[in-house]
This record gives C-alpha cells, sequence and structure tokens, in this order.
C-alpha cells in the first residue's frame, strides 16, 4: 500500500486537539471578556514519576496556549493520604480555580478512590469522581473521563457511524474501558467489553466494526484479530528501548483498518486538549 493510502485511514490527533483548542481559546476569550473570569487549572503531582511528571508538563503547556491559568503542586512521595486531601479541600475553596487533577498513578500508601472522592464533583477535570462516573451512565455526559470523550470526538469528526455499531473494547479500566462502554452505549452502540480474563478475544475483536484497545500490552492486536474496514483505536502505550509501541501492530493491521490511530499522535494529544474543555467548563459553571 503506498503512503498516500496509509495517510488516508491514519487518524490525526495533533491536528484534531489543534482544532478542539482553538475551540478553547475562543471559548476562554469569550469568558475572560463577557465575565471577568480566567479559567483555572490545579494539578498535583505525588513523588517524581517521570512520566506522570512528564504528563503533566504537557498539560502545563497545553493551558498556556489556551489562556488557562495553571498552577502545579509538587508533594514529595512522603505525603499522607490526609495531607493530600487537606490540599485538594484548599483548592475545592478556591474561587480561581476551576478544575483539579491529581496526577496518577499515586503511591501505594495512598487510596486513589478516597483522593478521587474528596474532589468537588464541579471541579473534576479528569472526570473520575463516582458522581460524574455515575452522571455519565444516566447518559448525561458532563465531566467524563478525558480519553474516552477524546475518542468519542474523533469518530465524530471523522463522520464514523456509531448508532447499531458493534464496539468491541479490549481493557476494562476505570479510565478508559468502562466510560468508554458507556459513551458509547450512550450513543447507542452495541458494546462488548473484554480483558485479560476473556476467553478467544479473537472471537471479539474480529467481530468489531469500532475496536478499542487500552491495555499497555504491545502488538496485542495482530491484523488477522480485526476486520476488513473497521475503525480503530488504539489507547495502549509500552516504552522499549526508548522507543513507543501501541497495543496494535500498525504496520500490518493499516491495511485492513479503514481508520485508524498511531502511537504516538493518536488519542494522546486528543486527551489533555479534551481537559482543557473541561477547565473552561468548569469556569463557565460558576456563578
Amino acid at each position: 500500500m503506498s503512503d498516500e493510502g496509509v495517510d488516508s485511514k491514519i487518524i490525526d490527533g495533533r491536528k484534531l486537539a489543534k482544532k478542539l483548542e482553538a475551540e478553547v481559546k475562543k471559548g476562554v476569550e469569550e469568558l475572560k471578556l463577557d465575565r471577568g473570569i480566567t479559567p483555572g487549572l490545579a494539578t498535583i503531582l505525588v513523588g517524581e514519576d517521570p512520566a506522570s511528571k512528564m504528563y503533566v508538563r504537557l498539560k502545563h503547556k497545553a493551558c498556556e496556549r489556551v489562556g488557562i491559568h495553571a498552577e502545579d503542586i509538587p508533594l514529595p512521595e512522603t505525603t499522607t493520604q490526609e495531607e493530600l486531601i487537606k490540599h485538594i479541600n484548599t483548592l475545592n475553596n478556591r474561587d480561581d480555580i476551576h478544575g483539579i487533577l491529581v496526577q496518577l498513578p499515586l503511591p501505594g500508601h495512598i487510596n486513589e478512590q478516597a483522593v478521587m472522592l474528596s474532589i468537588d464533583p464541579s471541579k473534576d477535570a479528569d472526570g473520575f469522581h463516582p458522581y460524574n462516573m455515575g452522571q455519565l451512565l444516566i447518559g448525561n455526559e458532563g465531566f467524563v473521563p478525558c480519553t474516552p470523550k477524546g475518542v468519542l470526538r474523533a469518530l465524530e469528526e471523522y463522520g464514523v457511524e456509531i448508532q447499531g455499531k458493534h464496539a468491541v473494547i479490549v481493557g476494562h479500566s476505570n479510565v478508559v474501558g468502562k466510560p468508554m462502554a458507556a459513551i458509547l452505549m450512550n450513543h447507542n452502540a452495541t458494546v462488548s467489553i473484554c480483558h485479560v480474563y476473556t476467553d478467544d478475544l479473537k472471537k471479539f475483536t474480529s467481530d468489531a466494526d469500532i475496536l478499542i484497545v487500552a491495555t499497555g500490552v504491545k502488538h496485542l492486536i495482530k491484523a488477522d484479530m480485526v476486520k476488513e474496514g473497521a475503525v480503530i483505536f488504539d489507547v495502549g502505550i509500552t516504552e522499549e528501548d526508548g522507543k513507543v509501541y501501541g497495543d496494535v501492530d500498525f504496520d500490518n493491521v493499516v491495511e485492513k483498518a479503514s481508520l485508524i490511530t498511531p502511537v504516538p499522535g493518536g488519542v494522546g494529544p486528543m486527551t489533555i486538549s479534551i481537559l482543557m474543555q473541561h477547565v473552561l467548563m468548569g469556569a463557565r459553571n460558576t456563578n
């Protein structure tokens, strides 16, 4: 297949993210002008994990591009759960902060669920609070996890029909798999969720019109596991010898897909631009 043929199938996450950021930037400028409000995001990072530090940096750069005020609160690895929640409560009470993001994963001695619960649901920029997850489940898509929302936006932008299609999700995490399933059901897809305990994964994946893979297992999905003409979102990421790989064996699968996301440059940039959208949404919702 020619490069041109391959290019026409690739979902350009960077280009889509730029479009979304332009929308957010416009919204931020209007909010400043109309109501004198500058949207504000606070990020909390516990410990020195290099990948987490990089993600926080990328989020702050995006804030800069769209005109959102960003604050970083770096805390030592030894921070207790109680201390972390105290920081969150302070941010909950600040009128100039409209989005709070606690970078995951947290150190083992801190209970992630307890931390998520302590964030004011109206400032839950990541969409992980059980209240917002419950809202998503009943069809009220407000603050929902950013990666699944990014996938939905890409499906819409590329004119992919969701209603009535068989969507298969590989991976059932709270961050991607479960909320992705709820979003697709809200849009009338028939949804199958697979995971590490699924017998005969290929049986499911090869029947998928829309396939979303989020496992972190390098090249788990091979060409013989994919239906001709499927739309494929590769959300997984694995680093090996300084190179980044997805969950999908891209070079071989691209032949069969009608649309596919690359790794990197696919879902990642979209996730951050959706986060910017959430901070703006939080600011708009203030009295």
